[in-house]
């Protein structure tokens, strides 16, 4: 099954510095329809103007991935960490028993454009945690690139649960398959381009949450970009 929730759909939030399209329900926004899929508790498509961003605030219990589409951002978080996530670049935070962290956008001129999205852990009570790493457009063209992962994946950063966060490009008229499995979930998110998943169109902006599918055809009419995040089913 195959459920597609167009880019128009999603809940946007705008104020003086930030641009917003929450997925799940988030801060003021709450459906008691949406709050999650599977551990996937939140996925935010984020714009954030020059020289403004969240403040430091704190998170517990939770795996968070930030993936910087453009520009940059800079972290800052109670463990003394501190850094510039740039283009291409995959954050992964473990808040455990309790992190606190801002992000802001540096640049004087130019938005950062991100995904953020929380994960809940399956193991609670770890120590706070956080590493990033550079992916090249090169190493996500014509694949699914897995960059973070709960199962022991080479070369991904490790999360807290049996999931898999994969990022990909491709080009118009290639594709890809991914072996799901029928007991397993899937949330797909289209960046840019059009991507076809078994015979279903998606345009940028795009969801799907993909159940019951042993297999995923992914297919590019255009060349697109998108993440797809393989998720435990229950």
């Amino acid at each position: 099954m195959i459920r597609i929730i167009p880019s128009a759909d999603r809940y946007h939030y705008r104020n003086e510095w930030l641009s917003t399209y929450w997925h799940f329900s988030f801060d003021h926004y709450y459906d008691p329809e949406n709050v999650n899929f599977g551990p996937l508790r939140v996925f935010n498509d984020d714009v954030v103007q020059p020289a403004s961003g969240f403040p430091m605030h704190g998170h517990r219990e939770m795996e968070i991935l930030t993936y910087v589409l453009e520009g940059q951002l800079e972290h800052r978080d109670s463990t003394g960490g501190h850094g510039l996530i740039g283009a291409g670049e995959v954050q992964r935070m473990s808040a455990g028993t309790g992190i606190r962290h801002s992000e802001k956008n540096p640049s004087a001129g130019a938005p950062v454009h991100l995904l953020q999205m929380w994960i809940e852990p399956a193991q609670r009570g770890l120590a706070p945690s956080y590493e990033q790493r550079a992916f090249t457009p090169a190493e996500r063209t014509g694949r699914l690139l897995p960059v973070a992962s709960g199962q022991g994946i080479d070369g991904a950063m490790r999360i807290h649960q049996d999931a898999t966060l994969y990022v990909s490009r491709l080009e118009e008229g290639t594709h890809a398959t991914h072996a799901l499995g029928a007991s397993r979930k899937g949330y797909l998110f289209v960046v840019n381009g059009q991507l076809d998943v078994n015979g279903r169109q998606l345009s940028q902006g795009d969801q799907a949450r993909i159940e019951n599918e042993a297999e995923l055809r992914l297919q590019a009419p255009e060349t697109a970009e998108f993440v797809l995040i393989d998720l435990p089913g229950k």
